[in-house]
């Protein structure tokens, strides 16, 4: 029969339990025990709902209080030396790692984050040199996999495979030049078959190992790592199934379905069309192939017949005892249940399926590709092609006026009205900031008080007028502050935002909203994606009260803070039945209205925020293209529409820009501000590479770590930009916006941050 499979589960809770617990504990309010405690409640509480939705091949050894890479490298001792010697324990050795850490005498920063392939998901990114010692610490897979066994619950454990963890890693500044991470392959092997064999002991009948590098460009060049990789870890392990997501095999297959492995999972949700391919490799081999069929990143029903459809076509080929149903990727991605939201109408619930509903959907496609005759199978099949046509039919309602006026776009419309050169000079006297000009990335400290505030607003314990005072005092309490430690662009600091896509969300027709539709970002920090379910339109302005408050407190120049189109489309759950690129302009025009009202407003300077861009390009090259030529023109559409004296700023973050920094430059944004301090500056080397010649901020300092950067720190930082990056071209800023941040801490940085560019104006006069 065919067996149901889930790849991976959220980690966070249906309540968000381990982000309380994880907080709670660097906080100082609770005990590792107790921080264990929670976890192994919330593992116990996944895995049973897992086996109560008949899901056959749970997941375990995915879970995390902070990362799966990071977990991974503590597991296998890839531990940078500046966490080690601090007498710290292995648990805040980790948080370290993750976050960094300031206090008792020790001071580390936090280890550099990328994206998660083409997701909003962070990892902590590896670091090896050539005397990278690989040991077992702690076998996760195995404690997991006993953990779930107690509970009577016979699990899947989850590894990284060893070729995607190398890969995936950086060299360690200690590395000599031109030390890959990959050549260590041999030296790590020897631990994965120890944690294997530790499985195989134990009774695991299968593990996943994940290589979603396998759908990169880059894994062509990696064939000969993976042969040998698994022709040695195969046996030593219990039957493995090599998983693959977020893409297709394209030509890695040729090697992929020769490798000696007992299962293949691909991607069908992502990549459809790769399934006849796969189907005729796999089919003269033993391989059982695990078909990707629930989407593991929406938050849409499936169509079930459509993925009846493609499952008969492999079991037509393979049998039933060769073919899994399985989500399509880990179901981190999306929120854990449906069953709290209480505020969605009957028919917009009915459209959704979370992580707990997407387990039942794939039981139900395995049952039916088994010859189930169950009733029960049978009534869901029938509610599932129901609620299918019903979200059919609502699909096919459009807004004529939005779709014509994006019809209506023209290349005039993505321009300037002039080049940069003379937009700088215009610039210059209108904004009047000095050398080295000093601002913020947009959003300063969400206060607990500013959260209570807007909860008794929601619970309707206070009035709008009420609130709207209460907003006002803490615009001016930021204002009076910047202006008070000398900062030269200011910012308003966005109190009244939940979310820097949420809040635009709200502010527009086309979306909805959950209550608890809560996703991993990195850590602890969470966010609730909003969900585009018909064509967008902005009613009004969304920002000039604010911005426009603020500047009528202060002489010097104001601020506005947008989210960008590609962003707010990106971090946001897109509709499947249009195309993005429709959806993204959609945007750009809501953005380019109040882009020209806040100037109107008598707003300076406006920076519209794209940290998604890279984020959404395409993982084959051969894809870039068609995306590019929305993307970029989306941006421009959103920015283009005012007069050469309003500076336009856009900020990127924690993604390698150095593929794309063309199209960066392309934009044509006054000023771009991109995170450079967490990935130790390497980014100046693409500047070095391509130039700039537009004004830009390289981040001085990593806001997502708790760590208060000392002002040597910052001038050091400064003087690095100053070897590559033009004297008249350089802002000076943070990585990222201070929203997470403490008050405490952010007055520290920032006080460190404005003396630095003031050192640096002196010594550059």
């Amino acid at each position: 029969m065919v067996a149901s499979s889930v790849l991976g589960f959220p980690r966070i809770g249906a309540n968000r339990e381990v982000k309380k617990a994880v907080e709670a504990y660097w906080a100082g309010k609770i005990s590792a025990d107790e921080l264990t405690k929670a976890a192994a409640d919330v593992k116990k509480t996944s895995w049973t709902s897992l086996k109560e939705r008949g899901v056959a091949l749970i997941p375990s050894g995915d879970f995390s209080l902070y990362d799966h890479v990071l977990d991974h490298s503590a597991a296998f001792n890839v531990i940078p030396k500046r966490y080690l010697g601090h007498n710290l324990s292995p648990l805040d050795v980790y948080f370290a790692m993750g976050r960094g850490r300031q206090a008792d005498g020790v001071d580390v920063p936090a280890s550099e984050m990328k994206k998660w392939f083409d997701s909003n998901y962070h990892f902590v990114v590896p670091e090896f040199a050539e005397d990278t010692e690989f040991k077992l610490n702690f076998n996760k897979a195995l404690e997991e996999y006993n953990e779930a066994k107690a509970l009577g619950v016979v699990t899947r454990p989850v590894v990284l495979g060893p070729v995607s963890f190398l890969a995936l890693g950086k060299a360690a500044k200690e590395a000599k030049p031109g030390f890959e991470p990959i050549s260590l392959l041999p030296k790590v092997l020897p631990v994965y078959k120890q944690l294997l064999a530790d499985l195989k002991a134990a009774g695991a009948e299968w593990v996943q190992i994940d290589e979603p590098v396998l759908v990169l460009d880059s894994a062509a060049y990696l064939e000969k790592q993976y042969i040998s990789a698994y022709e040695e870890l195969v046996p030593a392990s219990p039957k493995i199934l090599l998983a693959t997501y977020y893409g297709r095999l394209d030509s890695n297959l040729s090697f992929v379905a020769k490798l000696p492995v007992a299962g293949l999972h691909i991607d069908l949700d992502r990549a459809p069309k790769q399934l006849d391919e796969v189907i005729a490799a796999v089919k003269p081999t033993p391989i059982v192939l695990s078909l990707g069929i629930v989407s593991g990143r929406n938050i849409w029903k499936a169509d079930l017949q459509a993925g009846i459809a493609l499952g008969q076509k492999a079991v037509s080929v393979l049998g039933q005892e060769r073919v899994i149903a399985a989500t399509s990727s880990s179901l981190l991605h999306t929120p854990v249940t449906l069953a709290a939201e209480n505020k969605l109408t009957a028919a917009q619930k009915d459209w959704f399926s979370f992580a707990l509903e997407k387990a039942s959907e794939v039981f139900v496609l395995a049952a039916t590709l088994s010859g189930s005759q169950d009733a029960n199978v049978a009534s869901a099949l029938a509610a599932n092609r129901e609620s299918i046509a019903k979200r059919r039919e609502f699909e096919r309602t459009s807004d004529d006026a939005v779709r014509k006026r994006v019809a209506s776009i023209t290349p005039d419309m993505l321009n300037r009205k002039s080049p940069f050169t003379v937009r700088k000079a215009v610039q210059a006297k209108y904004l009047d900031l000095p050398k080295f000009p000093t601002t913020t990335i947009g959003s300063f400290p969400q206060t607990k008080e500013i959260r209570a505030a807007r909860a008794k607003l929601n619970k309707k314990e206070i009035t709008q007028a009420e609130y709207e005072d209460f907003i006002k005092k803490e615009i001016e309490y930021v204002v009076r502050f910047q202006e008070r430690i000398g900062l030269d662009l200011l910012v308003h600091g966005e109190p009244e935002r939940n979310d820097m896509v949420q809040y635009f969300g709200e502010q527009l027709e086309g979306f909805v909203f959950t209550q608890n539709g809560w996703v991993q970002s990195y850590g602890s920090r969470y966010v609730r994606p909003p969900i585009i379910v018909s064509d967008v339109i902005r009613p009004g302005p969304m920002t000039v009260k604010w911005s426009s408050y603020a500047q009528s407190l202060t002489q010097k120049p104001m601020k506005g803070m947008l989210t960008g189109p590609v962003t707010i489309l990106n971090w946001s759950f897109p509709r499947a039945d249009v195309s993005r690129e429709l959806q993204c302009m959609q945007l750009a025009l809501a953005l380019r209205d109040e882009v020209v009202d806040l100037e109107k407003a008598g707003i300076k300077a406006v920076q519209v925020d794209e940290p998604a861009l890279r984020e959404g390009l395409p993982l084959r090259k051969a894809d870039w293209e068609p995306y590019l030529k929305w993307a970029l023109p989306s941006f421009k559409l959103a920015t283009a529409g005012v007069t050469d004296s309003l500076q336009t700023h856009s900020h990127f973050c924690y993604s390698d820009f150095d593929d794309i920094f063309p199209s960066i430059q392309a934009l044509d944004a006054d000023v771009i501000s991109i995170e450079a301090s967490k990935s130790d500056m390497k980014l100046l080397k693409t500047f070095k590479q391509y130039g700039y010649s537009n004004q830009i901020g390289p981040g001085v300092y990593d806001i997502h770590s708790p760590r208060v950067p000392g002002e040597q720190e910052i001038k050091d930082r400064v003087a690095a930009m100053l070897e590559i990056l033009p004297d008249e071209l350089l802002f000076v800023n943070p990585d990222c916006g201070l929203k997470t941040r403490g008050w405490k801490e952010t007055e520290a940085s920032l006080v460190n941050l404005v003396n630095a560019a003031r050192w640096a104006r002196q010594t550059h006069a």
